[in-house]
């Protein structure tokens, strides 16, 4: 498949060059960036991201998904790789760093680490997952989960995006023909090490550097649907009613009040609302609401989830309404490596570089692997706390400490 890539002036060793090169491929009109998987736009930066590795050495291939991969060989035969990545989709009107700063820091930290050591004596891989967000077809982690193998062309036959096109079509235009498709699945890789942008305040407010994340949380996704009787708003008696939005009401409010008081790490969102009939002067028969929850313990989960939807439905049982709960995501919390995470405290203290250890709010690949094998996911600031926007920012000086830091940590585990 022939691509053109288009031309843009950047400085190879430059981070933040590389960051304004890689957001070229996709740029919207408000800065930020659209690379949906298998788009134009991703398939561009893909084959540039390529580019860039075999000009720097490293062996180049795509597996069935679009995965992509650079690789330096290590001397001792035999031994498994150590892989070090991110993605680089993006949300639509996205931030330039988030994902992408991952794969640009993983291929400077591992083309300096050759300039000055020559081969490792572990393979080292760069990995460009082809998929994370989900932002174009209603599933996350194509790329790592199809690594691990959870993941294959079951799990995407009859999706859509939201114009209707099929997820196996767009893959096959993007040049991965879903009748060729061998299960990228791999057994050789002995550890996994992220870098990415926080996403939060929380070092940029403690004046850190590096975040040494010790865990990623679980995230538990529902819709409640509430429903109750629709009357006339000016006849209908209050305590004759059956008003969903009421109903809805009072759930929302327990549940925020109830996650501020179980766990300080507990986040309970409620982003979604829907009412019907949705009129002004009819009391409401249905209401259908979001439900986000995270924590990184999954006991601490069950507790909430089931304090909360046992009230919920008390409540619409002395109502005589009726209460739906579905789940439509579970993804479990993943403790990550703490011999990993004890060598990367190792190197900020030795580099006198300020950290502090964090917890991810946000899912991550570093999240599939870390249930498979070692891993260890580092973060850097992000200005104000902003992601997913063109907003979001990350200081040169911060982007560059990270790419030492990780630079030391690939040092340690395959040299």
């Amino acid at each position: 498949m022939a691509i053109q890539i288009e031309k843009y002036k950047y400085e190879k060793d430059n981070v933040a060059s590389l960051i304004e090169w890689l957001a070229s491929f996709g740029l919207t009109e408000n800065d930020g960036v659209t690379r949906l998987l298998y788009s134009e736009a991703w398939v561009k930066a893909q084959h540039a991201v390529k580019k860039e590795m075999e000009e720097v050495g490293l062996q180049t291939y795509f597996d069935d998904v679009g995965n992509l991969f650079g690789r330096l060989e290590g001397s001792n035969p035999g031994s498994k790789t150590i892989l070090t990545g991110s993605h680089i989709d993006t949300v639509v009107d996205g931030g330039k760093y988030d994902g992408a700063f991952g794969v640009i820091a993983s291929f400077l930290a591992v083309q300096r680490l050759y300039q000055t050591y020559g081969p490792p004596q572990k393979t080292i891989e760069v990995v460009s997952f082809c998929e994370e967000e989900g932002s174009r077809f209603p599933l996350t982690f194509w790329g790592s989960r199809n690594i691990q193998g959870v993941y294959g062309l079951d799990q995407v036959k009859g999706l859509t995006d939201s114009e209707g096109y099929p997820f196996l079509g767009a893959m096959k235009e993007a040049g991965f023909d879903p009748d060729t498709y061998i299960t990228p699945v791999r057994d050789d890789i002995e550890r996994f090490v992220e870098i990415h942008i926080e996403q939060g305040m929380v070092l940029e407010k403690n004046q850190k550097t590096i975040g040494v994340v010790s865990h990623i949380v679980g995230q538990r996704r529902y819709t409640i649907k509430v429903q109750g009787e629709s009357n006339h708003a000016g006849t209908t008696p209050m305590h004759y009613r059956k008003d969903a939005v009421s109903a809805a009401s009072e759930y929302i409010s327990f549940l925020t009040k109830k996650a501020k008081e179980m766990h300080p790490h507990l986040v309970a969102t409620v982003g979604k609302l829907e009412v019907l009939p949705n009129v002004p002067n009819v009391v409401a028969g249905e209401v259908a609401f979001s439900l986000d929850i995270r924590h990184h313990q999954e006991g601490v989960l069950d507790a909430f989830c089931a304090e909360i939807f046992s009230t919920f439905q008390s409540h619409a049982d002395e109502r005589e309404m009726s209460l739906e709960i579905s789940q439509w995501m579970d993804v479990l919390p993943v403790e990550l490596n703490e011999e990993m995470n004890a060598m990367i405290r190792g190197i900020a203290e030795d580099k006198n570089i300020p950290y502090q250890d964090i917890i991810s709010g946000a899912g991550h690949d570093a999240q599939v692997f870390g249930s498979v094998c070692p891993t260890c996911l580092i973060f850097v600031p992000s200005r104000d706390g902003i992601s997913h926007s063109p907003k979001e920012f990350t200081h040169v000086h911060d982007l560059e400490k990270g790419i030492d830091v990780l630079s030391e940590i690939l040092y340690q585990l395959a040299y």
